[in-house]
């Protein structure tokens, strides 16, 4: 008997074995739930469907894997098909993840007031917006006590240099959190987001991760980085009923990072002044 056997749910966004929403929906799937997955659409041109191919050397594993389509967030046509495809698949479902975030790279990587008017609407359209489109898109689908669970990131709630107009993203996403909890709470269900430190994943190379790893090992705490398998853990647990009670929540798994007010153990390592 796993612990989530019976479990029913659609996870949008892996890219590949290194993303969190992988994590997550691995110890789902590895404690007895059946999940529907989406990836980002392959272009016309590409032949090898790279982005399908990715995810599928996942999925194609799993038995409990039940589907994988293409989805456009910013499509509601696409986002419709894929809700219709998981009615017709589970019925309702328990959880829904949303991993999904973009910014164009001359935009991310530029300072975020030189950040451009197209630039900032794709941004904040793929990444806070796709989020109250799924949320209104799967209502009819959410079971009583259903989960939808978002990551974001502490760039949101604090500066983060290098991390710039997809800050001002998580931000917005980050209170989308909170005010679909409270719309979507008469009907039973959770919206919640986890807030992980610093992982080697394909957003986090765009993101500068590398030299956050560092930086966190000093500073946290547990004088130390987290690991996928915590991030799986601790987003499995909010996307069951384990976690009934708690919406509208921020979950930071970063080993207390959030909590620091100084660079703490960090200035240990600069030289005393004599």
């Amino acid at each position: 008997m796993g612990r989530y056997d019976g479990m029913k749910g659609l996870v949008l966004g892996v890219a590949n074995d290194h993303s969190i929403a992988w994590a997550i929906a691995k110890e789902l799937l590895a404690e007895g739930a059946s999940i529907g997955f989406s990836h980002l659409p392959d272009r016309p041109d590409d032949q090898r469907q790279r982005n399908r191919r990715r995810v599928a050397l996942l999925t194609d594993n799993e038995p409990n894997a039940k589907f994988l389509v293409p989805m456009d967030v910013s499509s509601d046509e696409q986002i419709e098909a894929v809700m219709k495809k998981t009615q017709e698949e589970f019925g309702t479902i328990d959880f829904l993840i949303h991993s999904i975030a973009y910014a164009p790279l001359a935009d991310l990587k530029g300072e975020t007031t030189n950040c451009s008017r197209d630039g900032f609407r794709l941004a904040m359209e793929t990444s806070a917006y796709s989020l109250l489109a799924v949320g209104r898109l799967s209502r009819e689908i959410l079971a009583q006590n259903a989960s939808i669970l978002t990551l974001t990131y502490f760039g949101g709630e604090k500066v983060v240099p290098g991390y710039n107009i997809m800050g001002v993203c998580k931000a917005t996403l980050d209170a989308c959190v909170k005010y679909m909890a409270f719309d979507l709470g008469p009907q039973g269900v959770r919206v919640n987001a986890i807030s992980a430190g610093p992982l080697r994943t394909l957003a986090g190379r765009g993101a500068g991760v590398e030299d956050m790893l560092g930086l966190y090992q000093h500073m946290s705490p547990m004088g130390r980085n987290i690991t996928h398998e915590e991030v799986g853990k601790s987003g499995a647990w909010l996307a069951s009923r384990d976690s009934l009670g708690i919406t509208g929540e921020i979950l930071h798994v970063d080993a207390g990072y959030n909590i620091m007010g100084s660079p703490g153990r960090l200035l240990d390592l600069v030289p005393k002044q004599e």
